[in-house]
């Protein structure tokens, strides 16, 4: 009983020394992320520690190959979800038995790389007869490999992806093992611009009654995770500098981040993290998502906030973070709104004669004045001075010089005092003017009591003259 109790105890023992060992595959992210095909190191399926030769049925005749068989399925089936890897996505070839090669001899052969399947595979075609030659004691070795266009095809998401397999040689342990992928967790940016550079360079921009959008350019991020797409802003405030190198601010929620199509929820900038995702980024087949951030700005804030001349500058905190939480990728952006110096002077053509008629003596006499309203519409983007001059400093007839000078006629602006007399000197007729947009001035032509005298006993005919204005930044 005692020998036979230590029988039992050493079969016992000696199957639990030769249990189903796993053939654990490690699949590298640089493989799945880049799509390059993965081929491992010389791997243990199983060991031989008896036999050197095939088996060969009908008197020795015929050989017996041995196989693998998928028990489980024809796909690889992901440990925690239903996800599944179909058996064409792993590839597989003897590598050596015993540290070498069997002889294949009398025309045995190394069948290729070939993939699992519910149907017994062979892996190796031993010779037509045992005089072919046998193999090795020891470990039995195989080389496994996915190719290029498996990463493209599928999703890999992370966990681990098994198949069970059987065996056809008995002396061959394991009988039975599971053949696992292990797929790392892991998100990675594969494209997007650390530097977005906007620049202004037209009026019209903000005289546009649409919201204004500039894309980020293409973002691309690798995955083996469903994750959700987080952004805020590194700082409450929009760092200015004016043209003139004055720093100010601009508050941040006056710029939205969303998306070009519906993949983003748009929402105002903060200092603070927001999930901007419409729907978690799950993951695809390639494993790799892209999309297009946009920044959103409406016409009026535009107006408001980005018109003074100057550059304006923010930075992107851009987060990749897993729906679970547990791991995340960061990446920033910097951005500058460069806001070139605009102006621009327009006269309406209803504007653009200003006539003065002397035919009573009291405009002799008195002199004459006029407001021609809305005459100058302006703008400038930068802190200005208006000015005005002539071309010539006497008026003409006929396109002919007079001895009448410029000077007797005198401009002004509504609600201001100052009246200049009109010279080739550029004189100056607005002071401090603040950045503005399509801003209408009165204009005010006088020509005085002196002025009007000077005019007696001159031809009655018609005379004129140019006047131009014109900007000086301050």
């Amino acid at each position: 009983m005692r020998a036979f109790l230590i029988g039992i105890f050493t079969v016992f023992c000696g199957s639990a020394a030769t249990k189903a060992q796993d053939v654990y595959l490690s699949v590298p992210e640089n493989n799945i992320f880049n799509r390059t095909e993965f081929t491992s190191v010389p791997t243990r399926v199983m060991t031989n520690a008896n036999r050197t030769n095939w088996d060969y049925a009908f008197l020795g005749l015929l050989p017996i190959a041995p196989t693998f068989t998928s028990v489980s399925g024809p796909n690889f089936t992901h440990s925690s979800s239903s996800f599944t890897l179909p058996g064409s996505t792993l590839l597989w070839q003897l590598e050596s038995m015993g540290g070498q090669l069997p002889s294949t001899g009398l025309s045995g052969y190394l069948p290729g790389f070939q993939s699992f399947s519910t149907s017994a595979i062979k892996w190796f075609e031993p010779p037509s007869t045992s005089l072919g030659g046998g193999f090795n004691r020891g470990n039995i070795n195989f080389t496994f490999k996915i190719p290029a266009s498996q990463f493209t095809a599928n999703a890999f998401r992370a966990g681990n992806y098994s198949m069970d397999i059987t065996q056809n040689y008995n002396d061959f342990t394991p009988h039975n093992f599971k053949t696992i992928l292990a797929i790392p967790s892991s998100i990675r940016w594969i494209t997007n611009s650390l530097t977005k550079y906007i620049e202004i360079s037209s009026l019209n921009d903000y005289r546009n009654t649409s919201m204004r959008v500039w894309d980020l350019g293409n973002t691309e991020i690798a995955h083996t995770v469903d994750f959700n797409f987080w952004a805020k802003a590194a700082s409450t405030n929009i760092q200015f500098t004016s043209s003139k190198g004055v720093p100010g601010t601009r508050n941040i929620a006056s710029i939205k981040l969303g998306s070009n199509g519906s993949t983003l929820t748009t929402k105002a900038l903060s200092a603070d993290f927001q999930n901007f995702s419409a729907a978690n980024f799950s993951v695809i087949a390639g494993n790799r998502n892209s999309f297009i951030p946009d920044l959103h700005v409406s016409a009026e804030d535009f107006k408001n906030y980005f018109f003074e001349a100057g550059t304006y500058t923010f930075e992107l905190n851009l987060n990749a973070r897993s729906t679970d939480n547990s791991i995340n990728s960061l990446q920033n952006m910097a951005v500058q709104l460069k806001v070139l110096p605009l102006s621009e002077i327009t006269i309406p053509s209803s504007g653009r004669n200003v006539n003065f008629n002397f035919n009573t003596a009291a405009h002799y006499t008195d002199g004459q004045s006029q407001m021609i309203p809305n005459q100058i519409m302006l703008s400038n983007n930068e802190n200005f001075e208006l000015y005005v001059k002539s071309d010539e400093n006497y008026f003409k007839k006929g396109g002919l010089q007079t001895d009448i000078n410029s000077n007797i006629l005198q401009i002004g602006i509504d609600g201001s005092s100052v009246n200049v007399p009109l010279s080739k000197i550029p004189q100056k007729i607005l002071f401090n003017g603040t950045p503005v947009l399509d801003r209408g001035l009165n204009v005010r032509y006088t020509i005085p009591p002196a002025g009007a005298q000077s005019l007696v006993g001159k031809e009655n005919t018609t005379y004129s003259i140019n006047v131009y204005y014109s900007f000086t930044a301050i």
